[in-house]
């Protein structure tokens, strides 16, 4: 098909003639059957996804004579921010596009180019036209993001076209447009036990949300239902009323029409008000307490584990009393060091139940809905280096970052700002970034984009987010494809190869993530605040590890690194980074965390996060067009075996390899649990007990394969579970 172009940049379609070839939605469902030998048909996504250009994508794009043409249609008609443009003259800008264009770029699934089309690129204000490519989005997210430095637009040109690194969706999505949300993945809030700190927060997750992003908010320090208010009895109604008006708040607000409001609740599994909470979630729950769209999170210390092994009762505590007795709010106390203490002070009401009964309902909540998540209150803590307490995670349980506490006067005005958490996201692919012709540079130009991301994001209407982030300059670095990488070299995950190769992988990003923030203060001369009482500043932070356990221990792991540029840091490299972030520190507060990464997935070939597979061909419903297939990303029909899916693979392989990766990730990792349709409950818990064991520091879904319905087997078909 060819197109002639307007002056205006109105496209004029020419007839298309007839093609003698499937439609693309045809072709990608022949993915999900065997050929007739027995083959997956791989060639038939890769087909799919060029017709879809052809018969899809080239019919209904806007064309232009020429970049100066779209670049000022495209800002005279309020899509692209001018003042982007103007960082840069327009030679620049133009051999920036010239460069995105060169890499010949081709999606590789047919999901890939569909999930790009329907969620990022530049639509007429109809919805009905695109006015961008790829190229195009990469180009206008670089030029944002480097403001005005030429070296860093290339840099971030070269290594997300070549899909090393893949900023998050809002980024993405976002960056260099006119009107747009914001490019932070989400946040999360602390409330305070008053009534001004509440309408606070429900104020703020409206503003957040209609900015697009996901929001969390700690629930632990609210007092419990029937605690005194004023010092009269039974007058509180506890966190379930607080937890309806944020689902309604949630459900209200969304980014204009393009991602509907989140929100995510955390409780202390020592609140008096933990077995409600829990219930809100059950099947059968009343329609008065029943939550439906918000996620839940347990926050459970060791000491709750310890008590359920010896079979004791587990005492719940009032918040109101303990924040009166220890002058700070029950969420900043914990509980696993002041158990015994808080159990024998008269002045502190109490309650029990029994710790297995607790662990019995958590496991059977996970079995019917997936939820709560689970955050490992004192592991994440030991692990944290930031002088404060972490007490709550996000809506995808991968940020574990230190808040402060808000003070209001009584007109919502703030007499003390405290901080609050952004999440700056963005993401490796392992396959591509190991292929790195320097993967140091990748790593580097990656923290910072992403640093970027933070110094462009000021949330005024939030004012502790605002406060947070300037403070913190705090990002998250994730990695995907580790499973898709893993089968590319014919790795088992979860095999001893594979816990070594993650093991020295996490490790050569460790020790680059932190050169790059500590060059960046170098250029800078700033720090963090408070990075003088940080455990980066004395050094301890670099004491927890032997450099010597950083080296592949396996031949084909070694090989690997010998053939690639990934440096896994000698004795002597760790040392000098030590010396070097004492003495100039580094910019950013947390640097690394590990994100579900779903939707940049699929546009980067990748498999999601560091979890295996959930399936060989994953099934996706996808709006109008319906059931989309997604072949696992490197995989082909000599390489099946080594792309076992999550269910076959077992729960404490995957436990195994998120704990090596684990130690070096300063935040968290979204780690999802996968169970065969005969679990049950108690291999649930067994599940939650190992991943303890093992150092993790959250678990965010549990997974239960669904079985297909009788009748509907298809035969010859990949993936026919439903």
């Amino acid at each position: 098909m060819t197109k002639s172009t307007t002056p205006k940049g109105k496209s004029v379609a020419e007839p298309v003639k007839p093609v003698d070839r499937l439609d693309y939605h045809a072709l990608n469902a022949m993915l999900n059957l065997y050929n007739d030998e027995g083959k997956i048909q791989f060639e038939m996504d890769r087909e799919a996804a060029n017709q879809f250009f052809l018969q899809h994508v080239n019919q209904n794009t806007v064309y232009f004579h020429d970049l100066e043409e779209k670049l000022k249609y495209l800002v005279d008609n309020r899509y692209y921010e001018q003042e982007v443009l103007d960082l840069y003259d327009f030679e620049f800008a133009k051999s920036l596009f010239k460069r995105a264009y060169s890499f010949k770029f081709r999606f590789q699934s047919f999901l890939g180019a569909y999930k790009y089309y329907t969620s990022y690129t530049l639509k007429t204000f109809d919805g009905r036209r695109y006015l961008e490519r790829f190229e195009d989005r990469v180009s206008m997210t670089a030029l944002f993001l480097a403001n005005g430095d030429q070296a860093l637009a290339e840099n971030l040109v070269d290594e997300i076209m070549s899909g090393r690194f893949q900023p998050a969706t809002p980024t993405f999505l976002n960056a260099g447009k006119a009107q747009r949300g914001e490019l932070v993945s989400c946040f999360l809030l602390r409330i305070e036990d008053n009534m001004e700190s509440i309408g606070r927060a429900i104020n703020s997750a409206l503003q957040l949300s209609k900015r697009g992003g996901g929001v969390a908010l700690l629930l632990s320090n609210l007092r419990e239902s029937g605690a005194p208010i004023k010092h009269i009895e039974n007058q509180s109604s506890g966190v379930i009323p607080v937890m309806k008006l944020l689902e309604d708040a949630f459900s209200y607000a969304n980014q204009l029409g393009a991602r509907q409001g989140a929100g995510a609740v955390y409780l202390n599994a020592h609140h008096p008000d933990i077995m409600s909470f829990l219930d809100t979630k059950r099947e059968n729950a009343d329609e008065k307490i029943r939550i439906k769209t918000l996620s839940l999170g347990v926050v459970i210390p060791d000491i709750t584990f310890e008590l359920a092994k010896r079979d004791d009762d587990m005492y719940l505590f009032s918040p109101y009393d303990v924040e009166r007795v220890y002058g700070k709010p029950f969420g900043d106390v914990s509980v696993s060091e002041l158990y015994a203490e808080m159990v024998e002070d008269p002045r502190i009401r109490k309650t029990k139940i029994r710790a297995r009964h607790f662990f019995q309902t958590l496991a059977e909540i996970q079995f019917e809905s997936g939820y709560p998540y689970i955050m490992y209150e004192d592991t994440v803590n030991a692990a944290n280096p930031i002088e404060g307490r972490v007490n709550m995670s996000n809506l995808c349980s991968e940020i574990l970052q230190v808040n402060t506490p808000s003070i209001y006067h009584d007109d919502l005005t703030y007499e003390t700002v405290g901080e609050d958490i952004s999440c700056n996201l963005g993401s490796l692919n392992i396959a591509t970034a190991m292929d790195s012709p320097e993967f140091g540079k990748t790593v580097e130009t990656a923290i910072r984009g992403l640093t970027a991301v933070a110094e462009s994001t000021s949330i005024d209407s939030v004012p502790s987010i605002r406060e947070g982030n300037n403070a913190a300059h705090a990002i998250g670095l994730g990695q995907m494809n580790l499973h898709g990488y893993l089968g590319r070299e014919h790795i088992y995950y979860g095999s001893e190869e594979g816990l070594d190769f993650t093991n020295s992988y996490f490790a050569a990003v460790l020790y680059q993530a932190l050169r790059a923030s500590n060059r960046i203060a170098r250029e800078r001369g700033e720090c963090f605040v408070n990075f003088e009482n940080s455990d980066y500043a004395d050094g301890s932070y670099f004491d927890r590890f032997d450099p010597t356990d950083f080296a592949p221990k396996t031949e084909k792991v070694a090989a690997i690194f010998d053939a690639s540029t990934a440096v896994i840091p000698t004795v002597e490299q760790w040392a000098q980074l030590k010396a070097d972030v004492m003495e100039h520190g580094i910019y950013n507060r947390y640097l690394q965390a590990v994100p579900p990464t779903g939707s940049i997935s699929y546009i980067n070939n990748s498999t999601s996060s560091i979890h295996p597979i959930a399936s060989k061909v994953e099934i996706r419903k996808e709006g109008k067009i319906g059931r989309v297939y997604y072949p696992a990303p490197h995989m082909d029909n000599d390489n099946l075996e080594y792309f076992q899916d999550a269910y076959e693979i077992g729960h404490e392989k995957i436990i195994d390899t998120y704990a090596v990766a684990t130690k070096y990730v300063d935040q968290g990792l979204s780690l999802t649990l996968f169970f065969k349709d005969t679990a049950t409950t108690r291999d649930i818990n067994r599940a939650q007990i190992y991943a303890w064991r093992k150092g993790i520091k959250t678990l965010y879904y549990i997974r239960m394969r669904q079985v297909a319905l009788e009748g509907t087997e298809v035969e010859g078909c990949v993936s026919c579970m439903l």
